[in-house]
């Protein structure tokens, strides 16, 4: 139906065409079959135009298209992986962006981790390639890691436990034990340290951090008498 009813709007159109032509110029028999048999062609070629179209849309209305879980189980399997391999890797993506934006060192351990994501395939995926081998690659690269210790020289009254407290080292007490295995070659007693002795302060592990944090918190004073 809405094929006829376009011819049918051609034939319309070449009709008044002819007729402000006409209007136009004055126009000899010859020259007014001419015109009308010109535009009785193109309006052949339109037609047929026409009926091309209307046959690619109908056979696009015949095919059945495809659901969208079906489109990326396709795109999953292009790199051998399943819906769970890549909600795995997506949460460990998530995990280590969290711990690079946290600065939770070693940086050297942080860039294996992002190594290994970059060698699975389900990297190559739109949803994680410029996050995984762009994005976070960068903020590794700006990344400027804090030495690995520093230096320490005691004062008048310092004890470990008040060092291990300031807040530009462990800001916990606790934690204390770390000064005192790595500075042994100094320290014979830890309850005896001298004013300007030079200890080494090293970085807390994430290990050792959640040790002490966990000791922080299980802590409760004894009552006052």
């Amino acid at each position: 139906m809405k094929m006829k009813s376009l011819v049918s709007v051609l034939a319309l159109l070449i009709f008044f065409s002819v007729a402000v032509f006409a209007q136009e110029k004055e126009m000899t028999k010859d020259e007014w079959q001419a015109e009308m048999n010109r535009l009785n062609t193109e309006k052949q070629s339109l037609t047929q135009e026409v009926s091309s179209l209307q046959s690619d849309v109908n056979n696009l209305k015949s095919k059945s298209v495809e659901s969208y879980d079906d489109c990326m189980k396709e795109l999953y399997a292009l790199v051998g992986a399943t819906q769970a391999d890549v909600d795995n890797f997506r949460n460990a993506v998530n995990e280590l962006d969290g711990k690079i934006q946290r600065k939770e060192g070693p940086k050297a351990d942080r860039q294996k981790d992002l190594d290994a994501l970059k060698a699975n395939k389900i990297s190559a995926l739109p949803e994680f390639y410029d996050k995984v081998h762009n994005q976070m690659q960068a903020e590794l690269d700006a990344w400027v890691e804090a030495p690995t210790e520093v230096n320490y020289t005691v004062v008048r009254g310092d004890c470990l436990w008040n060092i291990a407290k300031k807040p530009s080292f462990y800001s916990n007490g606790f934690a204390w034990p770390v000064i005192y295995k790595a500075n042994r070659d100094q320290i014979k007693n830890p309850n005896l340290i001298y004013p300007k002795q030079i200890f080494k302060i090293p970085n807390l592990t994430e290990q050792d951090k959640a040790k002490y944090e966990k000791i922080k918190a299980n802590y409760k004073p004894a009552p006052a008498k």
